[in-house]
């Protein structure tokens, strides 16, 4: 068996701590490491790292972790540890990238990759120059739903695709009953906070795997709560974006419209729904399940707001069924980026793909300050 020794920057937090460490890496421990193609077992070996030694002890507790540290620098320039994974807040994820970058170390990081279009690309050249390779989180392509309205869009049976609406979002409480389910700094721009920053990555991604590359946005956003209470029981004045309304111009003539929000309440099955239509079917698709509708299934529906309508439209789809084991998807790309390390295999989701991510969020901001259509060109390194 090979261990690998992996830094992970910014774990306390919810998503560090549930995504990547409990269901990705230490799953990945508890069932014995991961085979690569020539049998060789690899067993990551975390130090897990922070600014609050109180709570990187209490974590490598509970999860069985040897090493922990305050001491980023240290864990740097120690040559057992060949990845560096980051889930710090956005703003402070850039310099430590760099560091890590400089040091030689593979680097893998939650999204968005920085706070800026300049300062990805920055960073995406500088991993480039150094040959190390890079990438960034982009968990939305691994779930279930979305995985089986690929397979539906694969198979031709929407035939050619007219538009997507998209509904993401739920109700955050403002605090202090209940706490909010959401970090404060969320809701402060000067910290990197807004839905637009934290969202539209994930729409890019998704969209362009799926149906094709964002070409121009027009996006209304609102600061619709103005006032929240932090960790400390303190409000504070909210200064991002918490709900963005855009519609996305796709290559091939589809149209996108996507409504982002932190204060709507839930009528929908999942917190994600995506509805695909196309001339020869359409789907609906969420975080775990897709449902399918055929031409020749489509009931013929005549408006007249008179009678009650005689047609019960949800009946008329078909749930696509599960034909494979479904796993986090956070660890399916946690293992995807461990092979594309260790036995150079495929990893399409690198610091160019997560510059494009941040290059729609700016996009998608100017268009909210400005008030008109921006486009969005295609993105190089060179």
């Amino acid at each position: 068996m090979r261990k690998i020794g992996i830094i992970m920057n910014g774990v306390t937090g919810r998503m560090g701590t549930n995504q990547h460490l409990g269901r990705s890496i230490a799953a990945i421990r508890k069932q014995g490491g991961l085979e690569l193609r020539d049998k060789t077992v690899v067993m990551p070996e975390p130090v897990l790292v922070g600014r609050n030694a109180l709570k990187l002890e209490r974590l490598a507790k509970e999860w069985g972790i040897e090493r922990w540290s305050t001491y980023l620098a240290a864990c740097l320039a120690d040559k057992e540890n060949i990845i560096y994974f980051d889930a710090q807040s956005t703003l402070l994820r850039a310099e430590s990238v760099k560091e890590a970058i400089k040091a030689g170390k593979h680097v893998y990081c939650e999204k968005p990759l920085a706070g800026t279009l300049e300062e990805s690309l920055e960073l995406a050249r500088a991993a480039e120059r150094a040959g190390v390779k890079n990438g960034v989180v982009q968990d939305k392509l691994f779930l279930p739903g979305i995985l089986k309205l690929k397979q539906v869009i694969a198979s031709g049976f929407l035939g050619r695709v007219l538009s997507v609406r998209g509904e993401f979002g739920y109700w955050v409480f403002e605090g202090p009953m209940p706490p909010a389910q959401r970090p404060s700094w969320n809701y402060r721009k000067e910290e990197g906070g807004g839905i637009i920053l934290d969202m539209f990555p994930h729409w890019q991604y998704v969209l362009e795997n799926l149906f094709g590359r964002v070409t121009a946005v027009s996006c209304i956003a609102r600061t619709t709560i103005p006032d929240r209470v932090d960790e400390a029981g303190k409000t504070y004045t909210c200064t991002a974006d918490d709900a963005a309304y855009a519609t996305f111009e796709l290559e091939g003539g589809a149209i996108a419209h996507i409504n982002s929000s932190w204060a709507t309440r839930v009528n929908r099955s999942e917190l994600l729904e995506l509805h695909v239509d196309g001339t020869a079917g359409s789907a609906v698709a969420g975080l775990r399940e897709c449902k399918v509708q055929s031409r020749v299934t489509t009931p013929k529906a005549v408006w007249n707001p008179d009678t009650p309508n005689p047609i019960h439209f949800l009946d008329a789809w078909q749930t696509v069924p599960t034909t494979v084991a479904e796993e986090n998807a956070f660890k399916i790309q946690w293992e995807m980026f461990l092979r594309h390390v260790l036995e150079n295999a495929p990893f399409p989701h690198g610091f160019l793909e997560a510059a494009k991510g941040v290059q729609l969020a700016e996009a998608g901001r100017a268009s909210w300050s400005e008030r008109r259509w921006v486009e969005v060109p295609e993105l190089s390194l060179r």
